[in-house]
């Protein structure tokens, strides 16, 4: 199953191998944006691989996006400096105007802006998003945004965002999700009127992750996307392609992981021989492999059901359940595999066993997951 579209995996792997470890070490080291990649990425085409034809892009499918993005994670890369780019436009081309649609998809997929950031999450609301406390109030021919938002990677690096504010309390609403708005705003007109902020958040892994605060930021009314109060909706209409892109990159991490395991294993010996002729060292690789291909399985499946216009959310959402667990278990293993070695920076694992942990926790925790298979696929009482 990994040679779904060899040829674009083959372009995807070509390009990436002028970024090898050296340089994504020096990112990592230096907290640095991998701006050359990005580029690279995007003048070969392949972040506008879901932008329709007539808007400039590829009009390919979600099978496509994940081998680009399943590749560029096997060949020891990452994509996390810029794979929202591919879905977050999504929502525009969805549920935006023609208007919006015309202005900024050729120019995204021509690499004039970038729009790879999505400010959901709020400090005190996580995952409950019917609790955000950012506000859009509609002011004559504008919404005036007031609030903050927290774990909204690459805003830095970002000229448009995607911003999630509710323009109606929560209790008005027949739901609780009701009464929340989706809004483009232009990052560098808001810095320059000091209406936005962004403050760098350090974390374990380099996503350029910021918190973001709105003071009186004025946007025109003509930046809504689609109706008002949707937005939530609008939301999750994107999350099944998100999950499976991340899905795809769990396996990519996974697959590096082994192959990187079994090269160590073949090569070091220790007392003579080499210490992958011990099965203690083997059945591990063994295992990582079985459950990477199975957790394949379902990610293909769930892509195949999503290009096809099925409904997939159980399917996507098993796909980033079992991808993630089968990249952290492939991690462990080839960490424990090179021992000591496996600390040091210059084998690359420490990275991207760091980078790879994420997938437990983002963009939906497994833990959620599972609680969603539990009362909406097996028809389990609800938890609380």
């Amino acid at each position: 199953m990994s040679e779904t579209h060899p040829e674009i995996r083959d372009a995807v792997r070509a390009l990436c191998k002028d970024f090898p470890g050296e340089y994504w070490r020096a990112c990592d080291r230096e907290r640095a944006y991998p701006t050359d990649f990005v580029k690279a990425l995007t003048d070969a085409g392949f972040l506008a691989v879901l932008i329709p034809e007539e808007y400039g892009g590829s009009g390919l499918g979600i099978s496509e996006a994940a081998a680009i993005l399943g590749e560029i994670h096997q060949t020891g890369c990452n994509g996390g400096a810029c794979h929202a780019q591919m879905y977050i436009m999504g929502t525009v081309l969805r549920h935006g105007s023609a208007e919006q649609k015309q202005t900024i998809l050729p120019k995204i997929a021509a690499g004039e802006l970038r729009l790879q950031a999505f400010g959901v999450t709020e400090p005190t609301s996580g995952t409950d998003t019917s609790r955000i406390r950012t506000t859009a109030v509609r002011d004559g021919d504008d919404y005036v945004i007031n609030g903050q938002k927290v774990w909204t990677s690459r805003a830095e690096h970002s000229d448009l965002m995607l911003v999630l504010a509710r323009t109606s309390p929560r209790d008005e609403g027949k739901k609780p999700h009701d009464g929340m708005s989706i809004f483009i705003v232009d990052m560098q007109q808001a810095l320059d009127k000091k209406s936005l902020s962004i403050k760098p958040l350090p974390a374990m892994f380099n996503h350029s992750t910021t918190e973001v605060f709105f003071d009186e930021l004025r946007v025109p009314a003509s930046n809504l996307v689609g109706e008002e109060g949707k937005g939530f909706r609008y939301l999750l209409d994107g999350l099944n392609a998100e999950r499976l892109l991340i899905s795809a990159e769990a396996v990519g991490d996974a697959r590096w992981f082994i192959e990187k395991a079994c090269a160590y294993a073949s090569e070091r010996k220790v007392f003579d021989r080499p210490i992958g002729q011990n099965q203690g060292i083997q059945f591990p690789i063994a295992r990582a492999h079985a459950a990477t291909e199975a957790a394949d399985l379902m990610v293909q499946k769930a892509i195949a059901l999503f290009d096809a216009g099925e409904p997939c959310g159980a399917e996507a959402n098993m796909a980033k359940l079992l991808s993630a667990d089968a990249s952290w278990a492939a991690a462990d293993m080839c960490l424990q595999t090179h021992g000591g070695f496996g600390f040091a920076e210059e084998y690359d694992v420490e990275r991207k066993f760091r980078e790879t942990r994420l997938f437990q926790v983002a963009p939906i925790s497994t833990n959620l997951i599972l609680s969603y298979i539990a009362e909406h696929v097996l028809g389990l009482p609800r938890s609380f």
